[in-house]
């Protein structure tokens, strides 16, 4: 079996204007010392797929700084590994020369890639979704099926944030897709929502995006799958695990929280037997406790100064609390300085954010306070 993998690093880029004012979707922290790619990352090198293209959008130095060459992914090799596609755009790619917007406009702003591709299979995948998922499992099915496409599926309740966000699909007793809502705002109960990880077969990917760019399509689900449930054999494959799709600044707040608060959640996605989740290793110092704090209930990385209290919350690489402060509920990046005395309670800080002494700053579960990168409180 040979598969490819392509990330879409900034589809969803909008959903958190916070936190991707200066990075893309991408390269998000995430649970101490991850970014939201190294899920995606790590899924494929655990599934033996080491081919692997990111396509970028806009704001990607971040991302470049986080892979490097891909060492720690083992993905610095010198057939396939890693390879950080920007955008491709030229004078004549349309009226007003715009960026993409959707996954398929991203695939065919790279077709010239896809064209050099030799594996089978390709699995695409976006940033937002976290999960630890087999993805050889996901293939076997799709080959033994005889699908063109397969896309990840899972069967969850369905609110108005979802039917808002995602596409629902209906499918037979064999997996094969019958029908598909797109962001339909009044469907009720439980349903099959993409998360948007599909397998399709190498050589029906470079027809479809050809065929796109020739009658100028847009959406994946709108004007190939939908268009054509007939015509190509679309189907799904239902993933059983536990997941977090990250559709807004609130839900990066919860999820973030589940990690402390639900250990099966944190369970899932890494203590899963023979599938690590892997980052960008930093050989920091490990965290100072002095006399006088306490840290409960947390999740804290390694070169953090604690001389106050922590409690409910994640600290990052290098965050110093100092003598006096109080965290509860937070959720601070690299290298935040919280000041003596201050009491803070859910806030984000975003890198390099510092708050002086005697701050008193609180927000809400649904309306966490955010302080953006490098600003002074």
């Amino acid at each position: 079996m040979l598969a490819a993998g392509i990330v879409f690093s900034n589809i969803h880029d909008s959903n958190l204007p916070e936190l991707t004012k200066n990075r893309t979707v991408a390269s998000v922290p995430f649970g101490c010392r991850y970014r939201f790619i190294d899920f995606a990352l790590s899924n494929f090198v655990n599934s033996n797929i080491f081919n692997i293209m990111v396509i970028t959008h806009y704001n990607y130095q971040s991302l470049m700084d986080h892979i490097g060459s891909g060492k720690d992914w083992d993905l610095a090799r010198r057939s396939g590994g890693i390879k950080i596609l920007p955008p491709f755009i030229t004078a004549h790619a349309n009226h007003t020369n715009e960026l993409y917007s959707s996954r398929l406009e991203a695939l065919k702003s790279v077709s010239y890639v896809l064209k050099r591709l030799k594996e089978d299979y390709v699995v695409m995948t976006d940033c937002d979704v976290i999960c630890n998922i087999d993805f050889e499992d996901v293939i076997n099915k799709h080959i033994r099926s005889g699908a063109d496409m397969t896309t990840v599926v899972k069967s969850v309740e369905l609110n108005e944030r979802i039917t808002e966000a995602d596409t629902v699909y209906i499918a037979n007793e064999k997996g094969r897709v019958k029908d598909l809502y797109v962001n339909p705002s009044n469907m009720h109960g439980k349903a099959d929502v993409g998360l948007n990880i599909s397998v399709i077969n190498r050589r029906f990917l470079e027809m479809i995006v050809t065929d796109s760019i020739a009658h100028g399509y847009a959406s994946m689900e709108r004007d190939v799958i939908l268009k054509n449930l007939e015509k190509y054999k679309f189907n799904i494959y239902r993933y059983s695990g536990r997941s977090a799709r990250i559709r807004s600044f609130e839900d990066y707040f919860t999820h973030s929280m589940q990690l402390i608060n639900d250990h099966e959640f944190r369970n899932s996605l890494f203590s899963e037997k023979n599938r690590p989740i892997y980052t960008k290793v930093r050989n920091s110092v490990p965290t100072k406790y002095m006399i006088g704090s306490a840290a409960t209930n947390s999740l804290i990385a390694d070169g953090c100064v604690v001389e106050g209290t922590v409690e409910n919350s994640i600290l990052f690489r290098g965050v110093k609390v100092s003598r006096n402060a109080t965290v509860r509920n937070c959720i601070l990046m690299q290298e935040t300085y919280v000041g003596e005395n201050s009491y803070i309670n859910c806030v984000v800080s975003d890198k390099n954010a510092t708050i002086r002494d005697g701050r008193l700053l609180s927000g809400a579960p649904e309306l966490p306070y955010y302080i953006s990168k490098d600003q002074t409180v």
